[in-house]
């Protein structure tokens, strides 16, 4: 089973535009109302491939009941944590082949909240063989939180998380951390220009304890390090619908493939299949797996 466990959900409002105009009135085309955030994005694709899991969040407010709601006529299993901070709303204009995110961060929770989902993620996480973690943490929770849950958990760990509290749980050794180009940057401090430069940050984030790093660049080619390989995966041509969630659809990819007993490379390529996938539709995460399984075999991987 995979836990998908976070802290930041989003309601997500997606809107489409032949064209759109700061400061005029710009009326929709067509408007959508879903569930998201990389935690939820995680869940929904991990629903769609198929794979025994379940997601644990924290969720507040009239947001948070809606998030609820689609889950359960969804049938997703869930574990909400409720939260006197209401879930954030996010929004997503697309209009003249361009993609806008207007993004509310996390709203802060009470200490008594964050204390709940640590005591619920220990006792979810003890039926699971793989744990996703992803999303940033609600302003106020302490760097090292992220590592105070990962301590002692048997789970196989995958992080897609930043900053502070991505380094404080490098120590718990997880299989594999998913940070962005800029994330990567932001985390190491410096920019990161070349591929040699990005293989040499990721193999500081491989002393402190990762096995795996896989950096994403948008539509530039990912790398995937380890302490003593590294290689280079190229994205597949595609048409761009909804750029949104493709990352976490990237996470999903890998630890469905991780869970079925593929090794990492063919992981690999099944994340990034079940994010291409993603790419050409408007709502994210509701990835086809027999499309993904198909595309998966047409991924290049070479060493470098």
């Amino acid at each position: 089973m995979i836990l998908a466990a976070g802290l930041s959900p989003a309601w997500q409002q997606i809107l489409t535009f032949g064209e759109f105009r700061t400061g005029e009135v710009n009326r929709a085309n067509e408007a959508v109302w879903c569930a998201s955030g990389k935690v939820l994005n995680v869940s929904i694709a991990l629903h769609h491939l198929k794979v025994n899991s379940k997601t644990l969040a924290l969720i507040g407010g009239d947001a948070g009941k809606s998030i609820q709601d689609e889950f359960r006529a969804s049938g997703i299993p869930a574990r909400w944590v409720k939260s006197d901070a209401g879930t954030r709303v996010c929004t997503t204009i697309l209009a003249d082949n361009a993609t806008t995110e207007l993004v509310e961060n996390a709203r802060r929770p009470k200490p008594e909240a964050l204390n709940r989902f640590h005591a619920a993620f220990q006792s979810e996480v003890k039926r699971a063989d793989y744990v996703v973690l992803s999303g940033s943490v609600p302003s106020g929770t302490k760097d090292g939180y992220t590592a105070n849950l990962l301590k002692g958990v048997k789970a196989t760990s995958i992080l897609d998380i930043r900053g502070p509290q991505l380094i404080r749980a490098l120590r718990h050794q997880p299989l594999l951390v998913k940070p962005n180009r800029e994330e990567l940057e932001q985390t190491v401090g410096k920019k990161l220009r070349s591929s040699r430069q990005l293989i040499k940050a990721s193999r500081s984030l491989i002393q402190q304890g990762a096995q795996w790093v896989l950096i994403t660049s948008g539509a530039s080619p990912m790398h995937l390090v380890s302490e003593s390989e590294a290689f280079e995966i190229s994205p597949l041509s595609s048409k761009v619908v909804n750029p949104i969630g493709c990352g976490d659809c990237l996470t999903a990819g890998i630890a469905a493939g991780l869970d079925s007993g593929l090794d990492i490379l063919e992981s690999v390529r099944l994340g990034v299949a079940a994010a291409t996938v993603n790419l050409q539709a408007l709502r994210p995460a509701e990835v086809s797996l027999s499309r993904a399984r198909k595309l998966a075999k047409t991924v290049e991987i070479r060493s470098c």
